[in-house]
């Protein structure tokens, strides 16, 4: 009897242990403190002119890519499934395409795998990647809400599954 009421305390820490911390996605560089984000310049589909200032308020995930790149177009599906998710006035995915072909190029893409949830973002001169420090592409970067950098992920992720869902919320209640 004691090792049954032992056994099922132990297992009711474990089910109640992960509800008191967000772990940290794999390769997911978390800073210490939020640190200020350079300013870049992007098109809208329409062409208009945006910064990261136009998504204050919100916390951002600022995935840089390019249809040529094979993880980014890999990754792509899972960026939509987390708009579609947890898209809205807390939050937005902005996909920044990096195509100097332009957005053409990035519609007709979005078309053939299906997008429909992320607005077409595109910086044909690919000054971001440097004034981001973009090493490779993907890179993704979790602005807060004060559009100060939380932490970036080089590379691809899978941006809907459960544990980064469940981190990225994390960053609503923090902000």
């Amino acid at each position: 009897m004691k090792m049954l009421a032992l056994a099922l305390l132990g297992a009711l820490l474990a089910v109640a242990q992960p509800a008191a911390a967000v772990e940290q996605p794999q390769n997911f560089a978390v800073h210490e403190a939020p640190v200020p984000v350079p300013e870049i310049q992007f098109q809208d589909a329409d062409g208009q002119t945006k910064t990261l200032a136009d998504f204050r308020g919100k916390v951002v995930l600022l995935n840089i890519w390019a249809t040529w790149c094979a993880p980014c177009r890999k990754e792509m599906p899972t960026l939509d499934r987390l708009q579609a998710k947890l898209g809205g006035p807390d939050f937005e995915v902005v996909a920044l395409s990096m195509d100097r072909a332009g957005p053409d190029k990035v519609k007709q893409f979005f078309t053939e795998i299906g997008v429909e949830h992320l607005a077409l973002n595109i910086d044909t001169s690919g000054k971001t990647m440097f004034t981001l420090g973009a090493l490779g592409l993907p890179m993704t970067l979790l602005i807060d809400r004060d559009g100060k950098e939380i932490g970036r992920l080089i590379g691809p992720a899978e941006w809907d599954s459960p544990e980064m869902v469940a981190f990225i919320r994390s960053h609503f209640a923090a902000n």
